[in-house]
């Protein structure tokens, strides 16, 4: 399963340089006839890989109830968010993976709760999640490039 972290690093890397390259306004900004800005896209996806990850196996998530409640699916874009906040999703970008890659080491995925996606795919197991996750983070990054290009 490393090489599907590996596919993730990949994707969160080019999340690091949207961060890097962008301001704060323009991470901010909601261009007309989007919902959502950079800034939700990049912290969404983190979501969604500590959920389908981690709360799928009935494992504690490394980020906030409050993080999950803002960037959860479903939420969307309520108002700008600050450079600290920037900081704390930008650091979550790797640290996330790089704690998944030693829990998959460590053999602490034990079990998973089986989950309908909303595409109809029923994730069954640590790997199909994993694989979703990739999938979910690559439609993310089409929505990113479109965003910029909205800028």
């Amino acid at each position: 399963m490393q090489h599907l972290l590996e596919i993730t690093r990949t994707n969160r890397r080019l999340l690091e340089k949207i961060l890097d390259h962008h301001s704060l306004e323009q991470l901010n900004k909601v261009p007309e006839g989007f919902s959502n800005n950079l800034i939700w896209n990049i912290a969404h996806v983190i979501v969604t890989q500590q959920l389908l990850v981690y709360k799928l196996s009935g494992l504690s998530m490394m980020i906030s109830d409050e993080m999950v409640n803002s960037y959860k699916k479903g939420t969307k874009t309520e108002g700008p968010v600050t450079q600290q906040v920037v900081d704390k999703v930008k650091s979550l970008l790797f640290s996330t993976l790089d704690q998944t890659k030693i829990d998959i080491k460590a053999g602490v995925f034990k079990d998973f709760q089986e989950y309908p996606t909303s595409t109809g795919f029923v994730l069954k197991s640590l790997e199909d999640a994993m694989n979703f996750n990739n999938f979910h983070e690559g439609i993310h990054l089409g929505y990113i490039l479109a965003l910029k290009k909205a800028l």
